[in-house]
């Protein structure tokens, strides 16, 4: 699943096209004018993740309402849909940790009979989905990820 031919690594919004500078992204940033975003940086950073953490199989980094902003997923994984359940999930999440006095949310974990399912806090904004197959070092992911998770949101509020 790690054959570069079988990734795809991309902005996945429709208005968006990759060519290797900074792009403008509006979905639940509209409220701010406009800002540009690094697409090579948050690939970058997304690669390093997949790559430093045995186990990853595929990343995708959403806004907070379910827009996917970009992907480094196999062809057979849908971003779009992917962003849209990680949204709901940490959602829901969040509310019952407002709810339960457990202070702000983080992270949410899903482990499935075969593989895993993370998916990050990225400030207020935005969230980090992390795909990993059933060998996935959990304590790992949750490790690397924390720095990851720091850069990418500096990537974004620059």
């Amino acid at each position: 699943m790690n054959d570069a031919a079988d990734r795809r690594f991309l902005p996945v919004s429709k208005n968006m096209l990759f060519v290797g500078r900074p792009f403008v992204l509006r979905s639940v940033f509209a409220n701010w004018d406009e800002i540009a975003v690094d697409f090579e940086a948050l690939a970058g950073e997304l690669r390093s993740l997949r790559e430093g953490v045995a186990g990853v199989t595929g990343t995708v980094l959403a806004a907070v309402d379910g827009i996917p902003i970009i992907a480094d997923s196999a062809d057979d994984i849908d971003p779009a849909k992917i962003s849209a359940l990680a949204a709901a999930d940490l959602g829901i999440a969040r509310q019952v940790a407002e709810m339960t006095g457990k202070g702000a949310l983080s992270q949410t974990v899903a482990f499935g009979s075969e593989d895993y399912l993370a998916v990050y806090a990225v400030g207020r904004l935005a969230l980090m989905v992390v795909l990993g197959e059933k060998g996935l070092n959990v304590g790992r992911l949750l490790f690397e990820s924390r720095p990851v998770i720091e850069r990418i949101g500096a990537i974004l509020a620059a």
